[in-house]
């Protein structure tokens, strides 16, 4: 029973580390080679979003191109004509940075923006696709970019899960998207609110518990983790193991700041 709980209860934060001292924890921020201009990252994944060509990604030649047989796996196909954007690209900021009129307010930022239009794949189905976007390897399991994220920057808020991932999709790779293959389990994301539910079902359940008192909890956990560690000393290097103890110790914490944290009804109304 204690060992069907242990992972019911730590896959509520499988993602941290709370430790009392910075230079113990993996998860406090790290020491940079250089000074970074970076303290946090939000990437946002525009599954279903409008088409590269129609927002900055300019191309002239398209135009020319346009209505010519597009190319298919086996050359030139007749069923596919090209279609060149029905909306016009301006040149914005002292960089001239090209960017369709769909955006005119962020053309105003030109400046402060990074563009990059180098990415590309031979991928021809999505699930392998979107793998390969947010770890690099379609073929083979690697981090995530946000495991490498945290794993680089670390975290300054230790009562909080340094890396998540809101509504994520049980398709198209599913939490190998966010996962930390062979990184510590700690860098993994901690998902809250599910794909089907969208936005509106992004919370963190159960983060309160209504039969126990927190002293009670704290003696719940301790006796968990007690066990836990028996069975670490056993196996001597257990990931799995390594992550649920350390996730049960941030889920604990979490449930102090995430409530506060979650509640949008303070926020200004723009």
């Amino acid at each position: 029973m204690l060992k069907s709980a242990s992972v019911g209860f730590g896959s509520l934060a499988l993602a941290g580390l709370c430790a009392e001292a910075a230079e113990q924890s993996p998860l406090a921020p790290k020491a940079p080679h250089f000074v970074p201009k970076a303290k946090r990252v939000i990437f946002l994944c525009m599954r279903g979003g409008p088409s590269h060509v129609d927002t900055f990604d300019y191309k002239p030649k398209l135009k020319v191109d346009e209505g010519k047989p597009g190319l298919g796996r086996r050359g030139p196909s007749s069923r596919s004509k090209l279609m060149a954007s029905p909306w016009e690209f301006g040149q914005h900021g002292q960089n001239g940075m090209r960017i369709s009129e769909l955006f005119p307010n962020v053309a105003k930022h030109a400046d402060k923006l990074c563009l990059l239009n180098g990415m590309h794949t031979d991928l021809p189905a999505h699930p392998q696709a979107f793998v390969k976007m947010h770890t690099g390897n379609s073929q083979f399991v690697r981090p995530s970019l946000g495991a490498w994220t945290l794993y680089g920057l670390g975290t300054e808020n230790k009562n909080l899960p340094g890396f998540i991932v809101l509504s994520p999709q049980t398709g198209l790779g599913g939490s190998q998207n966010y996962g930390s293959a062979f990184l510590p389990a700690i860098y993994q994301a901690t998902p809250i609110g599910r794909g089907s539910r969208g936005g509106n079902g992004a919370q963190v359940t159960n983060i309160a518990n209504p039969r126990l008192s927190k002293e009670k909890q704290r003696l719940q956990l301790d006796l968990v983790q007690g066990l836990n560690t028996e069975r670490l000393k056993q196996d001597e290097v257990n990931p799995a193991i390594e992550g649920v103890i350390e996730s049960f110790e941030l889920a604990f914490r979490m449930q102090s700041e995430v409530p506060q944290l979650m509640d949008v009804s303070k926020e200004p109304a723009r």
